[in-house]
């Protein structure tokens, strides 16, 4: 139990230090970054494709963008939890 709690204050740390200490900080996305550099770069680009569709707002953007990270996180403990549970059911079938 305290190694748990104290992975959780290190975890809490290492989010809360950065967001304290660089306080004027913008968080964008690598497409405007990609874009900024792009145009930084050659003025006269213009792209050679477009999206086939379009989003309707910048709301469902984040939606697709947040669904997509929860079904990563559910996989990704899925996983790990039927790794776990086939590791202690092997042990248990060792111990009989």
């Amino acid at each position: 139990m305290k190694k748990n709690l104290f992975l959780l204050f290190v975890i809490l740390l290492f989010i809360i230090v950065p967001l304290a200490y660089n306080t004027s900080s913008e968080f964008a996305g690598t497409d405007g970054k990609a874009v900024d550099a792009i145009e930084s770069i050659n003025p006269k680009y213009e792209p050679w494709f477009s999206n086939v569709w379009e989003l309707p707002g910048g709301e469902v953007e984040s939606l697709l963008f947040a669904l997509q990270a929860a079904l990563g996180a559910g996989f990704i403990g899925y996983f790990f939890g039927l790794s776990k549970g086939k590791k202690n059911g092997n042990k248990k079938e060792t111990l009989r």
